[in-house]
């Protein structure tokens, strides 16, 4: 089975994550979206409710597990029996973080990335914008799944 691990923060998720993992699905039997925990970052969402929301995008799909993790993707990418990571990219910006994260699990965990890129009319949008647009009381319904609208506290 062909298992691919999605890490992120998910604060909140987007249509274009959706996007990723839909069309991902055409090549991994099995999917688990993570949402890594990390100390450093202050979400606009506590870890409940982005779980919620994510399982709110994915009502009975037994190929995708959601969960989350702590410490090295990598690991958990082990863990879990990953054969791989899954990376969305939106612009250049993107793919040289994205590259340099990649090269480091393929040296620490033998670990292949495998990238999409974005669609065009999705590549705009990211959870930074989502969350300043929620901050601001402004409607985010072109950029998140419609089955989020009722879990975003608006």
């Amino acid at each position: 089975m062909r298992t691919v691990l999605f890490p992120g923060t998910f604060d909140p998720f987007t249509l274009g994550h959706e996007s990723i993992v839909k069309r991902s699905m055409q090549f991994f039997d099995r999917l688990i979206i993570a949402i890594g925990i990390n100390d450093q970052k202050k979400p606009y969402y506590s870890l409940d409710k982005r779980l919620e929301q994510i399982a709110a995008c994915f009502p009975k799909q037994s190929n995708i597990e959601i969960t989350h993790y702590t410490g090295l993707t990598g690991d958990f990418a082990r863990q879990k029996n990953c054969q791989a990571i899954l990376r969305g990219v939106r612009s250049v910006a993107d793919y040289e973080y994205e590259k340099t994260l990649a090269d480091f699990n393929y040296k620490a965990f033998g670990l292949e990335t495998f990238f999409l890129y974005s669609k065009p009319e999705l590549s705009m949008i990211h959870s930074a914008m989502v969350r300043e647009l929620l901050r601001h009381g402004k409607d985010v319904s072109s950029y998140v799944p419609a089955a989020l609208l009722p879990l975003l506290d608006l």
